[in-house]
């Protein structure tokens, strides 16, 4: 098989997008806001050169988010350019987007596709060269509410068959997100592995006084406890915690200072890939690549995606070895989606689609 600069010669491609609206099922609080709706553009690129037969489509996915993407508005233009310039080639489409991260995670995510496809590969193969993968494990998201609704949609995760959640805090007190938590841990066992996302809601102060009762709880991860800047605190916070059983990620704070700065500062354990936030499947898993072999652990989650970009963060977390539980398990979060899902959530895992490409099929409104 020709090498990808060769095929990337070959490909004589046409891109187009269009826009969508997807409502949540039920509004997400979060400490950094509520999510009611996520809107973007689908992307298309087709291989205007192949025969009918030989027909090669690859889709991808914008769907900003504010504070970690551009705006809608800059994701359009980006992508108009990139309309414009894949006439000269898939790196010239790239190069129009460059910079505009959601917009970019499309176009990178459609090329990936459309030449997964091509190889009629599923598209964790074509990035990873890995072996065969059929499930990867995945977390529920608990949104914010009272200890009762939190500690009732947490057993009904367990229910589903989830052993992995990952419950919202920030919005009120750390005595009340700490009860809550001991409510939740009371309702679901001893042997549920539960998880913590601040999203950079809390002081040092507030932080150190919630992972003590966290540590109690059995609570393994604290995601973003401090703003995303404050990487000597998360430093702090960990090496207090070292032995207790409670590891600290970092999610905004990788998008603010890179892999390198929060090595040198010893501030995480963990890192979150946002694959939307990052600018594309290809640069998390460079990134995922990178942090395993310092010993950080990465953990692929979605920014609450339609069915495209959700799928292909799937293919991201099959490609990565040994990968934990994923927040991956968001489609009942939407009300609507563009079409589909051909990801099968069973077990606590996410059933990993075999099919050539995305597997995803039916999303194009003609």
């Amino acid at each position: 098989m020709n090498d990808r600069a060769d095929v990337d010669r070959e490909l004589d491609c046409t891109l187009e997008y269009q826009s969508f609206s997807l409502e949540l099922a039920t509004p997400l609080e979060t400490a950094a806001g509520t999510i009611e709706s996520r809107d973007g553009f689908l992307v298309r690129i087709v291989e205007s050169t192949a025969s009918e037969d030989d027909l090669a489509v690859g889709y991808g996915e914008a769907t900003p988010l504010p504070g970690w993407t551009e705006s809608v508005g800059d994701c359009e233009t980006a992508l108009e350019r990139a309309r414009v310039a894949i006439e000269d080639g898939p790196a010239a489409a790239l190069d129009a987007v460059d910079g505009q991260v959601a917009a970019r995670h499309a176009v990178t995510l459609a090329l990936g596709d459309l030449r997964a496809s091509r190889e009629a590969t599923p598209l964790y193969r074509h990035i990873g060269r890995g072996p065969m993968i059929g499930r990867v494990p995945v977390n529920a998201t608990i949104g914010d509410g009272a200890p009762t609704e939190t500690a009732r949609a947490a057993s009904e995760a367990i229910d589903r068959g989830f052993d992995c959640c990952k419950i919202k805090v920030g919005n009120r007190s750390v005595e009340a997100d700490v009860e809550r938590l001991r409510r939740t841990r009371e309702a679901v066992g001893p042997d549920i592995e539960l998880r913590v996302d601040a999203n950079e809601a809390w002081t040092y102060t507030e932080a150190k006084t919630a992972l003590e009762g966290l540590a109690d709880l059995g609570v393994s991860i604290l995601e973003q406890p401090l703003p995303a800047g404050a990487l000597e605190g998360h430093a702090a916070l960990r090496e207090r915690v070292q032995g207790d059983g409670v590891a600290i990620a970092l999610d905004e704070g990788l998008l603010e200072h890179g892999v390198d700065a929060i090595c040198e500062a010893g501030a995480a354990d963990a890192v979150v890939l946002k694959p939307m936030a990052l600018g594309g499947i290809d640069v998390a898993r460079q990134i995922a690549a990178w942090v395993q072999e310092l010993e950080i652990t990465p953990i692929v989650t979605t920014t609450i995606d339609g069915v495209v970009a959700r799928t292909g963060a799937v293919h991201l977390a099959a490609s990565i070895p040994n990968v934990p539980a994923c927040g991956l398990a968001t489609a009942s979060l939407l009300a609507t989606d563009l079409g589909r899902d051909p990801v099968l959530l069973e077990k606590g895992a996410a059933v990993v689609p075999q099919a050539k490409g995305l597997g995803v099929n039916g999303v194009w409104t003609e």
